[in-house]
């Protein structure tokens, strides 16, 4: 995938210091140092255009957010959507580096996420409309390989969750059953999310919202990995089976 971007696109995010994160290496094991706070933090991996990181770092200011991608194009235009969520307006003749305390927009490859994130420094992880890499050959570069799936375990804490959505009923099945090989538990699997209308307090992505618009079934499931969350999810089937 090639993104064709504005001139001096790297200069435009390298000013937005308060916001964009080029060096996420130095930062692993010292995120709520950057933050300034202990709040939980939550990752999108592969943000895109950033819609949907920008939205709910408006909505939810105790959490702290990071919208990771590898692309210098997508990042300013992540820059420009939480602008827009944050209500922020800029001179276009002054530097544009606005300052949303909970929103980081990380410059960095997925494939080595487990370089900018210490044990169990991430509550949650989102994968929405990842690439899925359709061919046989190219399985391992599906972010729900349990390659990939191994990393996050590893970054997420006790109270550790992957929530992932995609229009790619191929990806989904890998997924249930990538996540299935590894032991871990599932919950809220939905093989058309919207099939009675969107929720006005759901957050949509980009494709989302396109997807959606055109009829498509939206997948989704939540895994559960913390070692709380799971404790929690088995006392709640517990408690359904014996009601």
């Amino acid at each position: 995938m090639r993104l064709r971007g504005r001139k001096g696109i790297r200069e435009d995010i390298e000013r937005q210091k308060e916001l964009v994160v080029l060096n996420a290496k130095d930062h692993k094991g010292k995120w709520a140092e950057l933050f300034g706070n202990n709040n939980p933090i939550h990752a999108e991996l592969g943000m895109g255009k950033g819609r949907f990181i920008s939205e709910m770092s408006k909505k939810y200011p105790h959490i702290n957010f990071i919208g990771v991608d590898m692309y210098d194009e997508l990042i300013r235009k992540a820059s420009e959507k939480a602008k827009i969520a944050h209500e922020i307006t800029s001179n276009e003749e002054e530097e544009s580096a606005p300052n949303i305390p909970n929103l980081k927009l990380m410059l960095f490859n997925i494939e080595h996420i487990e370089e900018a994130f210490a044990e169990g420094e991430l509550e949650r992880v989102y994968l929405n409309f990842s690439d899925p890499w359709p061919k046989k050959k190219h399985a391992r570069r599906r972010l729900t390989h349990p390659g990939f799936v191994e990393k996050y375990q590893q970054i997420l804490n006790a109270n550790g969750e992957i929530h992932l959505k995609t229009d790619s009923q191929s990806l989904f099945e890998f997924s249930l059953n990538s996540f299935a090989d590894m032991g871990l538990r599932m919950r809220n699997i939905s093989l058309n999310l919207h099939v009675d209308g969107i929720h006005p307090d759901h957050i949509m992505t980009e494709y989302e919202t396109k997807f959606a618009g055109k009829g498509m079934n939206i997948h989704r499931c939540e895994v559960v990995i913390g070692k709380n969350v799971l404790a929690a999810h088995l006392e709640q089937l517990h408690k359904v089976k014996s009601e």
